[in-house]
């Protein structure tokens, strides 16, 4: 008796990489990757021929913000709600030296923000954004009474001179070890 000898069948496997690459492809296509955005900030020009001494300023247009390790917002060592530092921010930098106690002008005015180590990520953003949103109402303002126009709908050449009379000077100083 012969014993018929089957041959097992072969699995097409050609077109297994096709679909792999296709799945690859896909995936690759579909996925969304998160993008890490930090926070705009233009750092000054140094200039060979200014003095460290005109860097520094006077006291009266230096606006002391300090955010503590607990989140306590404090300015110019008075504890003050975040809601209220955009407007308080304003009436410094548009003093224009009516008041003894804030700012002599815009473009002399700094704000020195001072952090804790312990300060909350959500808390130091919350600040920059009300410090940011301080200077772009002001230079809206100017740019409406001077121009007629919102400060986004300026031409490039009209936004450096609103820029010139409002210059956003946030110095950031180190954390204290708190």
């Amino acid at each position: 008796m012969a014993r018929n000898k089957r041959s097992i069948p072969e699995i097409n496997t050609g077109s297994m990489a096709d679909i792999a690459f296709l799945l690859l492809i896909f995936f690759l296509v579909t996925t969304t990757m998160d993008v890490d955005t930090g926070i705009i900030r233009k750092l000054p020009v140094l200039d060979e021929e200014q003095e460290i001494e005109d860097m520094q300023g006077n006291d009266r247009n230096i606006y002391e913000v300090y955010v503590n390790n607990k989140n306590d917002l404090l300015v110019e060592e008075e504890e003050v709600d975040i809601a209220n530092l955009k407007e308080g921010t304003k009436l410094f930098l548009d003093n224009n030296g009516r008041d003894p106690e804030l700012s002599d002008s815009p473009d002399k005015a700094i704000i020195s923000l001072q952090n804790s180590r312990g300060t909350s990520y959500e808390m130091y953003i919350a600040v920059q954004n009300e410090l940011t949103a301080a200077y772009n109402e002001l230079r809206n303002d100017a740019s409406v009474a001077k121009y007629n126009l919102n400060y986004t709908e300026l031409p490039k050449d009209k936004r450096r001179v609103i820029r010139k009379m409002y210059p956003m000077k946030i110095s950031e100083a180190e954390p204290f070890k708190q």
